[in-house]
């Protein structure tokens, strides 16, 4: 097993009036702190879905534990073939190569905090997605990068 040491010298805070806020109607993403920031201890975003809006499709991670806090009303997971329920105040954490996706149930918004840890740079993902969403990009561009945001 191996740990990861932060680079860092000095805490890091992040202010939340400054933080960039991307996504489609029913599905925002608040970048928070990529792992460049944190030293490469965490990554960390904030995901606020309206009522069973999907917040993510299948996916998973090689190398990083994923930790979703629910802030405020429901969420569904799937974590590898099961479904996990989680509303408000609870934590889901998904270990490294279990496929994941979540969404808010369909009664109801979701609010999630997700960390990431060993982190990952993944604010230009997030960037890159919403140009798909938006119709800027090809959603095939999104194939090439997946080695490099541990997708």
């Amino acid at each position: 097993m191996s740990l990861v040491v932060p680079r860092l010298e000095r805490s890091k805070i992040v202010r939340g009036a400054a933080a960039e806020i991307l996504g489609v109607p029913n599905v925002k993403v608040r970048l928070l702190a990529d792992s460049s920031a944190t030293g490469g201890a965490l990554s960390t975003v904030r995901v606020t879905l309206e009522r069973g809006a999907d917040g993510a499709r299948p996916h998973r991670r090689e190398k990083s534990a994923e930790m979703f806090y629910i802030l405020d009303g429901r969420v569904e997971v799937l974590s590898g073939s099961e479904i996990v329920k989680a509303e408000a105040g609870d934590v889901i954490v998904v270990p490294p190569r279990l496929p994941h996706a979540f969404a808010a149930e369909r009664s109801t918004n979701a609010d999630i905090l997700i960390i990431i840890a060993p982190g990952v740079e993944r604010f230009e993902y997030f960037r890159h997605l919403t140009r798909i969403a938006r119709g800027e990009e090809r959603p095939e561009t999104i194939k090439d990068m997946h080695d490099l945001y541990d997708n």
